[in-house]
């Protein structure tokens, strides 16, 4: 047995686990298991690298007091008042354009630019003052009806080939006051605020309007913002932007367990060891912890994440850690690693997923989607987890 598994470690699998042969997998799997072990570890690693050194640059602005620094807030993860927080007040905060580093994606920052049209920022050369280059893609958050300087930013942003998004915030506020009359109907309202958005904006193209609640941000258009977003990214900064993201439905973990799953084949044959020792021991341990610490930080399993979350719920870390049942409850480490090789090595199925495959693949090839199987594995456990915490903190 290899030095450090457990030997009483529980070695039953789910029988309902079933990799997903997305056909472009299956074709990266392929380009992999054709190449030399050094020629494919030296391809891994090189996408690996773009994957973890991408740097995203999210602008949100609007006009003063509409909610751009709460909405920033949310987005990482944080709440007004936190440490690290962006400022918020009912009057303009904000002076010049401040990047907020995400607490633990330092290359996700988000820029909380000064409200258009404030003395300071005038409109006509707004884009200038603010260094427009430098942002990945632009947010226009309105918090009644979209301003004539909000219009007339839209048109700017366009003209640089830009990608732009319109939120309409504060809809929980919407929705409270209009639940008092008579014939509410939460819907109803919602159809009416969007028709008198798009009706504001119709100048410009009448674009998609996505209904926001910074203080439930799940809610209402959040996903559809989202699915916006990735039509528009490149696969890496879709990445960087995902993972970013605070865990706040059920529907994020999934989002999240997919997008980790696409990098699985770079990861495992960045990891694979040369063909000829036993399956068993078919990774180098250290690529897969680094993997998994960063899933595990994704899923908001980390300390840090863990204390945050028990302070808004009243609980504490351990109580917390207490409803993780993965292998990766105590945290990440070699053994940790091991423990999961040992665990998957038991199951029959892991082997007939290698000898079914469509891939024509050698021993090196076998490596590579054994590995893959143990990383998907540990990324829909770590989901386990972290969908059985959602359902403590009252969440899901």
């Amino acid at each position: 047995m290899a030095e450090g598994v457990n030997e009483n470690v529980d070695t039953t699998v789910d029988d309902d686990y079933e990799r997903d042969d997305d056909p472009e997998i299956l074709e990266e799997i392929e380009k992999y298991a054709k190449m030399s072990p050094e020629e494919s570890k030296a391809t891994a690693r090189k996408q690996l690298d773009e994957l973890e050194n991408v740097t995203l640059n999210i602008a949100v602005t609007g006009e003063s007091g509409v909610g751009k620094s709460t909405f920033i807030n949310a987005l990482r993860g944080l709440e007004d008042g936190d440490e690290g927080a962006a400022q918020t007040g009912v009057t303009e905060t904000t002076m010049e354009a401040i990047p907020y580093c995400h607490p633990t994606f330092p290359s996700v920052y988000f820029w909380d630019l000064p409200g258009i049209g404030t003395p300071k920022f005038k409109a006509k050369n707004y884009l200038k003052d603010v260094q427009f280059s430098t942002y990945d893609f632009f947010i226009i958050i309105g918090s009644n009806r979209f301003k004539e300087n909000d219009i007339m930013l839209a048109k700017e942003v366009k003209k640089i080939n830009k990608e732009l998004y319109f939120v309409r915030s504060k809809i929980d506020q919407d929705i409270q006051g209009e639940s008092q009359k008579k014939n509410f109907d939460e819907e109803t309202v919602l159809s009416e605020i969007r028709l008198s958005c798009r009706e504001n904006l119709k100048e410009i193209g009448n674009p998609e309007v996505f209904l926001i609640s910074s203080f439930d941000i799940a809610k209402y258009d959040f996903q559809k913002l989202l699915d916006s977003l990735k039509d528009n990214l490149s696969e890496q900064k879709w990445a960087a932007l995902i993972q970013s993201l605070p865990v706040t439905s059920v529907s994020m973990i999934e989002k999240k367990a997919k997008q980790l799953k696409t990098a699985t084949v770079a990861v495992a044959a960045a990891s694979a060891t040369t063909a000829s020792v036993p399956l068993l021991l078919t990774c180098e341990t250290l690529i897969m912890q680094q993997f998994f610490k960063s899933v595990l930080v994704s899923f908001g399993l980390d300390d840090k994440s863990l204390e945050r979350l028990g302070e808004r719920v009243n609980k504490s870390k351990t109580e917390l850690k207490s409803e993780m049942k993965s292998c990766f409850a105590s945290g990440v480490n070699k053994t940790t690693i091991l423990n999961l090789i040992y665990t998957r090595a038991h199951n029959a199925k892991i082997i007939q997923a290698i000898l079914m495959t469509t891939v024509p693949i050698g021993a090196a090839g076998m490596a590579l989607i054994l590995n893959m199987q143990l990383l998907e594995y540990g990324i829909d456990e770590l989901a386990k987890d972290a969908k059985a915490l959602l359902h403590v903190a009252g969440l899901s």
